[in-house]
């Protein structure tokens, strides 16, 4: 009992003389601190986890006071570092809704006298954004699946747990996990392997199906939600791994042939037409708000590997009735991009229908190895198109989803350091006004971001965590048994 006091006394000792650091005598600088990661002047949610920052490359102590208009101050001390009291942080941010709070950020090398910086602001929206986050998280290869998983963060806090690894079924992948607009009680995860098979979970029904028909080019990949919850729609691929033998070029995964289904997931039967089996390479499917367009990604067929670079992707729109499963008549080319030497990927409608966000690239539909990958925005109110400049960065931007309030979305970006990928967010007025983005806020920046070697990729948002018991998924996917799917054709076409 004694020792346990003596502990504790020590602890109240440490964060006693933490709040005792007073700043002395500073020399005024008028640049602002090269925090890290980048929080100055950001936008961020009212319910958003502390934004804990630090100094690279730097040993010697910290101070940050963050004041705020309504008189409230919350501070934080370290070594490198500072880390922001979580309930205080919470509540700071709450009687700051829709203001901005001024950062002070002072530092003293050893030895040296304290430097205090110019401060910064960061507004607090009053719009909240999904408390969840859905990723995988991979270490970067090409042959060998090393451990991965789908996990999904808390974004009020810093806890991060496992939606499912592929520890369970060791050498397979997963990935193409998809929400039923953002609800995480309808899911579609794809395993890819010896024990592959596409996961279904509706409500507390999970079913595992193998959704290669002898009518389809493949498994059931890159799937999308209806809004309505009764369908999803998939591309079906030949894929090929291409590798560079160029420095700055490392690996290219292009389409030998694909098309787009629709699942009925009240009769387990797959709807296509054949606007969406042609000769072309046709992906990344998604469906409009209302439910009534079926974007996707269409590129005229070309010979692989010798036409790679030539092969250049559309943004496209065909009508689908939901009531009778129904397909229209034409195909629409909303953006054609091919016309400016240019490809698109990963359509993803805003949930109020307004836009499309979309991936811009000079060729091919996998994007997330393109150094010039950007951001762009359709808006189909007008039809005018607009490049995310104050997101986008010399670097890689690829995967992308949107918030189910349809103000926050997020990205994956190599900014960093150019060969991972890490999510940003950053948020959308409804005239397309776009804030800074901010790199996914951790408990300690350096060692998640320095020293892990897993790429964040296909980010989701989510309302809420995904339940289910892993114990039985684990027995349910170490056995050969997959339900199948019935592929049905063509359907007639809507009038």
């Amino acid at each position: 009992m004694k020792k346990i006091i003596q502990i504790v006394a020590i602890g109240c000792l440490s964060v006693s003389m933490a709040c005792c650091i007073k700043v002395k005598d500073p020399q005024i600088t008028g640049e602002l601190p090269p925090v890290f990661p980048d929080y100055c002047g950001v936008t961020v949610p009212v319910n958003i986890a502390p934004l804990n920052f630090g100094f690279a490359d730097f040993e010697g102590n910290m101070y940050v006071s963050i004041q705020s208009n309504k008189g409230g101050t919350l501070t934080a001390t370290g070594r490198k570092s500072v880390r922001f009291n979580p309930e205080r942080w919470k509540n700071l941010l709450k009687e700051n809704s829709g203001d901005s709070l001024l950062v002070t950020v002072s530092a003293r090398a050893k030895n040296e006298q304290w430097v205090q910086y110019k401060p910064f602001t960061i507004y607090v929206s009053s719009i909240p954004v999904n408390e969840y986050l859905a990723y995988r998280l991979i270490a970067p290869g090409y042959e060998v699946y090393s451990k991965m998983g789908i996990y999904q963060r808390d974004l009020t806090s810093f806890r991060e747990e496992a939606i499912l690894e592929n520890t369970l079924i060791p050498s397979n992948c997963m990935n193409c996990h998809s929400f039923s607009r953002n609800d995480p009680g309808k899911m579609s995860l794809h395993i890819r392997g010896p024990l592959g098979g596409t996961i279904m979970k509706d409500g507390d029904s999970v079913q595992i199906f193998n959704t290669k028909t002898d009518s389809t080019l493949g498994n059931c990949v890159y799937p999308y939600w209806h809004p309505g919850g009764r369908y999803i729609t998939y591309s079906v691929n030949t894929t090929l791994q291409i590798f560079h033998a160029i420095q700055n070029e490392r690996v290219e995964v292009v389409d030998l042939a694909s098309d787009i289904v629709v699942l009925d997931t009240r009769t387990n039967r797959l709807l296509s037409c054949d606007l969406l089996k042609t000769n072309d390479f046709e992906t990344f499917p998604s469906f409009s708000p209302d439910g009534k367009t079926l974007y996707f990604s269409s590129s005229a067929f070309k010979s692989i590997p010798q036409e790679y670079k030539e092969v250049r992707y559309n943004l496209c729109a065909i009508a689908f009735d939901p009531d009778s499963g129904t397909f229209g008549d034409k195909v629409d080319t909303l953006v054609n991009a091919a016309a400016i030497g240019k490809s698109i990927s990963y359509g993803r409608p805003s949930p109020d229908g307004k836009y499309i966000m979309f991936t811009l690239s000079d060729y091919g539909n996998f994007s997330i190895w393109h150094k010039e990958a950007n951001l762009w925005l359709l808006n189909l109110e007008d039809g005018s198109l607009k490049e995310l400049t104050d997101v986008n960065s010399p670097d890689v931007e690829s995967y992308h989803s949107w918030s189910s309030e349809g103000f926050w979305f997020v990205f994956s970006s190599r900014r960093l350091d150019g060969l991972y990928t890490r999510l940003f967010l950053a948020g959308i007025s409804r005239d397309g006004t776009v804030s800074k983005p901010f790199l996914l806020p951790q408990k300690d920046p350096f060692a998640c971001y320095d020293a892990s070697f897993f790429s964040y990729n296909v980010p989701e948002f989510l309302t809420g965590p995904v339940k289910w018991d892993v114990r039985k998924m684990y027995r349910a996917l170490n056995k050969p048994e997959r339900k199948t799917l019935e592929y049905i054709g063509d359907q007639n076409l809507i009038q």
